[in-house]
């Protein structure tokens, strides 16, 4: 139960930051992606502010049941989320709000459930640090062509097509060889082994359609990517020692 009120509540919380970063985009949206809710008139903007207050309210309600800790990591996700969707997103910094908040995903689960962290999440915070800026600018290469247009600026569009894609593919390749050599340290079984493979296969697969120019490959290349990153923590989770 606790487990799954976690869940609950950090998808609730995520919830409320991807609403905001709707509502935040809408202006744009209109020109960009008409499809998208707030712009095609599927939900109003007064409506996405109440999804928004709810969910969040919601997210921050469900991790106090799990303790002031808790809780105050759920502010802190909150406070990184809207700091992205308002003030980082589509500027050269928009790396950092990932970079921070993607560490925090697993130590709020942690944290909740058992009241603290293994000496383990060590290595993992580090790790988790390098790939959310990863994440970003895979995030950020999507909309290059999109925000060249519109004239904002991303740390895609300062670093240029080729040299984003090579940053990216870079930290990615941190990532996977930090996990695996933890992994082989460890003594990880063949489950987690066995994971870390297919997790790296699918990062690799969306590196690879992220050197397209095509818009909607490098929107499937940020989405494979962020698959196969969380797949390769689960792994990771499954395959290293996790007490003490």
């Amino acid at each position: 139960m606790t487990a799954a009120g976690l869940g609950i509540s950090m998808t609730a919380l995520q919830s409320s930051i991807g609403t905001v970063n709707d509502i935040v985009d809408a202006p744009r949206d209109r020109v960009a992606k008409p499809g998208k809710p707030i712009p095609a008139g599927l939900v109003s903007r007064d409506r996405a502010v109440a999804v928004a207050v709810v969910s969040g309210g919601a997210g921050l309600a469900l991790g106090w049941l799990s303790g002031p800790v808790v809780f105050l990591l759920g502010v802190v996700v909150l406070v990184i989320g809207f700091g992205y969707d308002m003030i980082f997103k589509g500027t050269a910094w928009s790396w950092l709000p990932f970079a921070v908040g993607i560490p925090l995903l697993p130590v709020y689960g942690w944290v909740g459930a058992t009241g603290g962290l293994p000496r383990s999440f060590a290595v993992l915070i580090p790790v988790a640090v390098v790939a959310g800026a990863a994440l970003a600018v895979a995030n950020a290469r999507a909309d290059e062509v999109r925000d060249r247009v519109a004239g904002t600026v991303s740390v895609a569009t300062r670093l240029g097509g080729r040299w984003s894609w090579w940053a990216e593919a870079g930290l990615l390749a941190v990532v996977v060889g930090a996990a695996a050599v933890t992994l082989l340290a460890g003594r990880a079984g063949i489950v987690g082994l066995v994971a870390a493979v297919i997790a790296t296969g699918v990062i690799a697969v969306g590196l690879a359609l992220g050197r397209a120019d095509d818009p909607s490959r490098r929107e499937r290349s940020w989405e494979l990517e962020a698959v196969g990153v969380a797949l390769l923590g689960v792994a990771w989770l499954a395959g290293v020692p996790l007490a003490g």
